[in-house]
């Protein structure tokens, strides 16, 4: 794929595809901006028209216009290579290779979503039942429900597949799109069908709601060839100008609550599409904004899924924070049903998820109770062991400390006698460990050092080596020259010692964070677990 890469290099400079998420101004032989994700309270956003590269030294990310889409689009690279290639008009299946016929059942299979939401479209128009269900039922208006490309599967359970088929179509190739069940016969019959579609605006799949109270009320297309359901955001699509725009993203429970949220004025709202929310999720969301808004229920799976989502957040710099106040409505497409403004408040109001769940945890036990204040003690310590900035971590011990009556020092005593306890009696873990990935700030803070190496000329840590990737050595020299380019050889020296020494604290911190996860998610032996235990204390104790 290199040679298609660098044909459409060629065709697209990097400042015209910049210029579509912010606005830059000249500034010498580069070009400035404003840092898309909204964390630089001045212009850090530089791009090298000469080189074809770009950096955020506010967000410590860079590269090349297939970085820059796919973090600014939170999509992968194989999606931004297809994004990238329909705005060069670069044919990517002349350079496939061996993948030239994977690439040809994609390409159909998309052609087939693409064309049956069309067919679906046709339907909702030709049925006055289910326009009336759409539009009065639903209270979806046109705009909504062309926006999101709203439509009905017949009842007919080959109606679909005899369409598309006399369209060119084969049974195999409706397969790779999800679109037959397996008698060969129409997926989705008798349900309203929004497509799920993806960021570079491909259809990918379906959701499929009845129209009636009959079971299961959604159907949702299965993984295939275009659709995993573990990486697929719903709604994002909708949604991704206005998070850019306004700084923050609303995540909803279900499909319907985004679309009656975009019609509500509130078109920040996305959902992780009837799966629970992954560190995939929420990696790709991070990318456009760190202001995350959680609406869930306050029942036991909502309490849950909020202190996952506090987990996975990690070193990601994410503020996160809980939506509940629907004033006796169950969700917020109820909500929106009594009034489009109250949903509106309803996101302004918000409380810090740590906060939220804390009060949640309180309203299940007695703290007028010794045993019900050590329960209490015990969820409210493993919550507070999620949240890596100090200062944050001490507002809330306080909270807890002052619920419980007891002293910060106390719930630090009552938090060693946990671990000890740990040591001794081994937990069972049922989930597989999540993938390590490197933190932003690591990433910073290793950019920076290998930039004075190499074109400082101040020796470094061993440990790094310099890059053999042109457009990575580019950047490098673009972070030396708006940063170090003035400093003498003594401070240059002296700013390796100080970003080394920060970089170990970070990779500490990280590797803490990723034996917690080990812990938390593997089924680990009495032994193994006691060593990593032991090792996660040694780095508590090195970052002292």
């Amino acid at each position: 794929m290199n040679d298609a890469k660098e044909e459409i290099r060629a065709r697209l400079p990097v400042e015209d595809v910049i210029s579509q998420y912010i606005e830059l101004k000249r500034a010498g032989r580069t070009l400035k901006g404003r840092s898309p994700w909204g964390v630089d309270k001045t212009p850090s956003f530089m791009v090298s028209p000469e080189k074809g590269i770009w950096h955020d030294f506010s967000a410590n990310k860079g590269g090349d216009i297939f970085t820059f889409v796919m973090e600014v689009e939170g999509i992968s690279f194989k999606e931004a290579l297809e994004k990238l290639a329909n705005q060069a008009g670069v044919d990517i299946t002349r350079y496939a290779g061996g993948d030239a016929r994977l690439a040809k059942r994609k390409t159909r299979a998309r052609e087939a979503l693409e064309l049956a939401t069309k067919y679906y479209q046709f339907c909702l128009s030709k049925s006055r039942k289910v326009a009336e269900y759409v539009f009065y039922k639903r209270n979806l208006n046109r705009s909504t429900v062309k926006e999101f490309r709203i439509g009905y599967a017949p009842k007919d359970g080959k109606a679909c597949k005899k369409f598309l088929t006399s369209r060119g179509f084969s049974e195999n190739e409706l397969k790779d799109a999800g679109l037959l069940n397996r008698f060969d016969g129409d997926m989705f019959r008798g349900r309203m069908m929004v497509p799920f579609i993806d960021t570079t605006g491909n259809v990918i799949g379906f959701t499929a709601r009845v129209l009636d109270k009959s079971e299961p009320k959604y159907l949702n297309t299965q993984d295939t060839l275009l659709f995993n359901k573990s990486r697929f955001i719903f709604g994002l699509a909708q949604a991704k100008e206005a998070i850019r725009k306004s700084g923050f993203v609303v995540i909803v429970e279900g499909n319907m609550d985004v679309i009656s949220s975009h019609q509500a004025g509130v078109k920040e709202a996305v959902a992780t599409s009837g799966t629970a929310m992954t560190e995939q999720h929420l990696k790709a969301l991070s990318r456009l904004t760190n202001d995350i808004r959680l609406a869930y229920d306050g029942d036991e799976a909502g309490v849950n899924a909020t202190e996952r989502a506090i987990m996975m957040a990690g070193d990601l710099g994410i503020n996160l924070t809980v939506i509940s106040d629907y004033q006796g409505a169950k969700d917020p497409d109820e909500l929106i049903q009594r009034g489009a403004e109250l949903w509106q408040k309803a996101v302004e109001n918000r409380k810090p998820a740590v906060e939220w769940l804390l009060d949640k945890y309180e309203e299940k036990v007695d703290l007028k109770t010794g045993f019900g204040k050590r329960e209490y003690s015990d969820i409210a310590l493993r919550l507070l062991g999620y949240v890596k900035d100090k200062v944050e971590r001490a507002h809330y011990e306080e909270i807890v400390a002052h619920r419980l009556d007891v002293s910060r020092e106390d719930l630090h005593g009552k938090a060693d006698d946990l671990q000890r306890k740990i040591l001794e009696k081994p937990k069972k873990r049922l989930k597989k460990a999540k993938t390590e990935v490197k933190s932003d700030k690591i990433v910073g803070l290793e950019d920076s050092l290998l930039a004075i190496m190499i074109y400082g000329g101040i020796e470094g840590p061993s440990e790094l080596e310099a890059p053999e990737d042109e457009v990575k050595l580019d950047e490098l020299e673009m972070v030396f020259d708006n940063l170090y380019k003035n400093y003498t050889k003594k401070e240059l020296e002296r700013e390796v010692g100080d970003l080394y020494g920060a970089l170990r604290r970070e990779i500490a911190k990280s590797e803490i964070e990723s034996l917690q996860m080990k812990l938390e998610n593997e089924n680990l032996g009495p032994e193994e677990e006691k060593e990593i235990l032991k090792r996660i204390y040694e780095l508590q104790k090195s970052q002292k």
